[in-house]
């Protein structure tokens, strides 16, 4: 008897796990009729998507009414939307700052995703297995993409890494359809696997900040032409260019250290430009074919020393010089955007980049308060600017900083219109240049103070024909203090 009931026990137990049971602590329709299913989090002040049966398009609303209680969604759970095989697309409101691991994982039939400008993290795994997932945008806010975020994302041809993002994971973009990949210069290694088995991509551009190129992380990549290793790498790993047969010569920086197995197995080059002087051991690093057929071409007065190292040696040919394209076997100097000017009129923040067909990349963020418990809020009104230019083949510009605020003409209030003050106010444009400030916007006449944080002046300045240059004592880095009229404004010094 007792036998009997286990057995029972566990067919209910298998039963339930085949079938559509999933945990939640809410559900609540949205404004499509839509049920979507929550979890409390925070204590119970905020809610996270979790899983359930979704389909066709599901719009994630800002917030929550349930029970007379109104809570903010702020998170799309681990696995929220996991095979998921009927969806087709998701948009996910401004109050979402973290996306989990597996959220969409397998969802076969997504064609698109809105990303909005508050979501910082991206979960391992996320958009796992989406075949039909044509184009992505991540947001600028985004600083971290796990492990797999887009492992098998067949469909996807682009793809834009944000310019916060410091590493890209294991197998990050393994499998995809991408064409063509910008790593924009925050990115400071490639993972084992990160590009691996994109067969459609023809070029990359790894910016100077990278100093490790994980193994087999353009493993199979077998449309690329060309890649140029910057001078800021150190390691490559095992397999890291396996199988990529369209490449035809490589050069490798003197900041290589290693290059570990199988680098460059089943490619056959014809050129190898080496610049290291002091050359390392390598084994198994080439074919047979390059090492018996390729030129390699190293600094002059190093020839005897690659001759007699392992792996070096056992090039056929081995010559001092420039190679076929010159360079002396120095890696060519990569270009680089110009750096973005920053303008405000009439309401619209204009970036201007020199850099012809360049796309700048922009980042505003507030002081004002969002949420609190008091009963007044102090609203600064400024906007802190930051802008960088991209262009596919070009490392990325240098960031250019600015901060626009609103300081009263006449600091008094002028009249009470359905209980609203009126006050007039003028936008103004602070930027820094080293210890130089520049102010643009203030009426003809206003006094402007700089000051360091502990209340000594650095520098002034009378705002002529609307702008004013200001040449402080305070060093990159700094915070200045600055005064413009009656309105304090704190900038750091870029």
């Amino acid at each position: 008897m007792k036998q009997f009931s286990i057995s029972i026990l566990l067919t209910m137990l298998m039963s339930m796990v085949g079938s559509n049971v999933f945990a939640y602590d809410i559900e609540v329709e949205n404004n499509d009729g839509v049920t979507i299913y929550y979890n409390y989090i925070n204590d119970g002040t905020e809610l996270e998507v979790t899983k359930g049966n979704y389909s066709r398009a599901v719009n994630i609303p800002e917030e929550v009414t349930f029970m007379n209680r109104t809570r903010k969604v702020t998170s799309i759970g681990g696995g929220a939307f996991y095979q998921c095989i009927n969806l087709t697309s998701v948009t996910i409101p401004n109050s979402v700052t973290s996306i989990g691991f597996n959220a969409f994982s397998d969802c076969r039939s997504l064609t698109s995703v809105t990303i909005p400008n508050s979501v910082t993290s991206i979960g391992n795994g996320a958009f796992e297995g989406c075949q039909r997932l044509t184009s992505i945008n991540i947001p600028n806010s985004v600083i971290e993409i796990g492990d797999r975020a887009f492992w098998g994302c067949g469909s996807l041809t682009s793809i834009n890494i944000p310019n916060g993002v410091t590493s890209i994971g294991e197998k990050m973009f393994s499998s995809c359809g991408l064409t063509s990949v910008t790593i924009p210069s925050s990115v400071k290694n490639i993972g084992d696997g990160a590009f691996g088995g994109c067969q459609h991509l023809t070029s990359i551009t790894i910016p100077n900040s990278v100093t490790s190129i994980g193994k087999e992380a353009f493993r199979y990549c077998v449309a690329l032409t060309s890649v140029t290793i910057p001078s800021s790498v150190k390691n490559i790993g095992d397999g890291a260019f396996e199988g990529c047969q369209h490449l035809t010569s490589i050069t490798i920086p003197n900041s290589v250290t290693s290059i570990g197995k199988y680098a460059f197995n089943d490619v056959d080059l014809s050129v190898v430009v080496s610049k290291i002087e002091n050359p390392f051991e390598i084994k198994l690093v080439f074919t047979t074919n390059t090492l018996n057929n390729a030129t390699l071409y190293v600094p002059v007065g190093t020839k005897e020393k690659y001759k007699a190292t392992q792996g070096w040696q056992d090039f056929l040919f081995i010559e001092e010089g420039d190679g076929p394209n010159g360079g002396g076997g120095d890696t060519p100097e990569a270009k680089k955007c110009a750096k973005p000017t920053i303008g405000y009129q009439n309401g619209k923040l204009t970036f201007n980049c020199d850099t012809e067909g360049a796309t700048c990349q922009y980042t505003i963020t507030d002081s004002d308060i969002k949420s609190g418990s008091s009963n007044e809020v102090q609203l600064g009104v400024t906007y802190n600017i930051s802008v960088y230019a991209t262009k596919s083949g070009y490392d990325n510009s240098e960031t250019a900083n600015a901060t626009l605020c609103w300081i009263d003409v006449e600091p008094k209030t002028e009249g009470i219109v359905n209980g609203v003050a009126t006050v007039r106010a003028a936008a103004v444009l602070i930027q820094s240049n080293g210890s130089a400030l520049t102010v643009s916007g203030a009426d003809d006449g206003t006094p402007i103070n700089v000051y360091s944080v502990n209340g000594s002046q650095a520098g002034s300045a009378i705002s002529q024909n609307g702008s004013a240059s200001i040449n402080t004592s305070l060093q990159p880095g700094s915070i200045a203090i600055m005064k413009v009229g009656e309105k304090s404004v704190k900038v750091l010094m870029k």
